[in-house]
């Protein structure tokens, strides 16, 4: 496998130095206000006239587009898991202990479907898009559920860290590969027992006689017969293909092309759970770079440290709900 400490250490470098600087950072925070207009006209103003938009974006972001994990689409699409196993949400029970390995993928199966094979509820991803038209911008992202490339953005311009919905790996990660699981998944859920609506996307029964395992022929595999798992980053055995080294490349590429230019640091939706890949680093560079600005757009979370607060526009509100109204 090849090495993502010795390869790509120009991503690698950015989380250091993000690390490092943080430590000599005021860690009182600013928090941010509502969707206040004078920050909003703001912020579109700085979307209009800056040289580069490095967007970072985490899962508050597909929250606001309607792919949530409890609620609703849970208890439609799992509601015999969470009857029989007590599985409270989807997040969860992607780590349940599952008795079998036809009922382990059977919900890996609606898993994958329901967070990347379908579009998002809400356009929340279009309108994103459609603010960024005509602007040189770049997307580092720990979403796994592949939205921007569902609403059109380039993909040479997208970064996905912790790994893909749509791909599988040899589970204990000694094959630098990556396995497109799209046929697999179709197959998977018909095989359940979900039938499809005008539309094409799986749909319950009206009778709910959907199975809760796949057969035992369809256990994916490798192409060479291997176990396979999800790749998504978890532990050590996640695998860095060679589309993940050449975006992390391209985002690397990106941060030094525009260094030292007005470059807006806009963070969607990101938590406390990985700082250090977008959060840490867009604090750092903001402050590194005179001409940089930060702006943080969250419901809960909206804050930055008081070091760069002159320099940040911190939005706490439904993500959506303020692309809406700088649309």
């Amino acid at each position: 496998m090849r090495n993502y400490y010795t390869e790509q250490d120009g991503y690698l470098a950015t989380i250091q130095k993000a690390l490092i600087a943080i430590r000599g950072f005021d860690l009182q925070l600013s928090h941010g206000v509502g969707m206040r207009e004078e920050q909003i006209e703001r912020l579109k103003r700085e979307i209009e006239t800056a040289d580069a938009i490095l967007v970072g974006a985490g899962a508050g972001l597909s929250a606001s587009a309607g792919l949530t994990y409890s609620g609703e689409r849970f208890e439609r699409y799992f509601f015999d898991f969470a009857k029989k196993y007590n599985i409270k949400d989807i997040y969860s029970g992607g780590f349940y202990p599952f008795p079998d390995e036809e009922t382990l993928w059977a919900w890996w199966a609606r898993h994958i479907y329901y967070n990347r094979y379908i579009d998002a509820p809400k356009p929340v991803y279009p309108k994103l898009l459609k603010l960024l038209d005509g602007k040189d911008y770049f997307v580092i992202t720990t979403n796994v559920d592949h939205q921007f490339q569902c609403a059109g953005f380039d993909k040479k311009r997208l970064f996905y860290t912790q790994g893909d919905y749509g791909l599988f790996q040899v589970a204990d990660g000694s094959v630098p590969e990556t396995y497109d699981n799209e046929e697999w998944t179709m197959k998977a859920m018909d095989a359940q027992g979900f039938i499809k609506d005008d539309a094409g996307v799986f749909q319950v029964p009206d009778s709910k006689a959907i199975k809760m395992c796949i057969p035992t022929e369809l256990i994916p595999k490798s192409p060479d017969g291997r176990n396979v798992t999800m790749n998504l980053r978890s532990d050590d055995t996640f695998v860095e293909d060679a589309g993940w080294h050449k975006a992390a490349s391209a985002y690397s590429d990106f941060i030094r092309r525009h260094e030292n230019l007005h470059v807006l640091y806009l963070e969607f939706g990101v938590g406390s759970n990985t700082p250090m890949i977008v959060k840490y680093p867009f604090w750092h560079m903001t402050d590194a770079n005179k001409k940089a600005v930060y702006a943080c757009l969250n419901y809960g979370e909206a804050y930055c440290p008081k070091q760069i607060e002159k320099k940040a526009i911190c939005l706490d509100g439904d993500v959506g709900e303020i692309i809406d109204a700088m649309m």
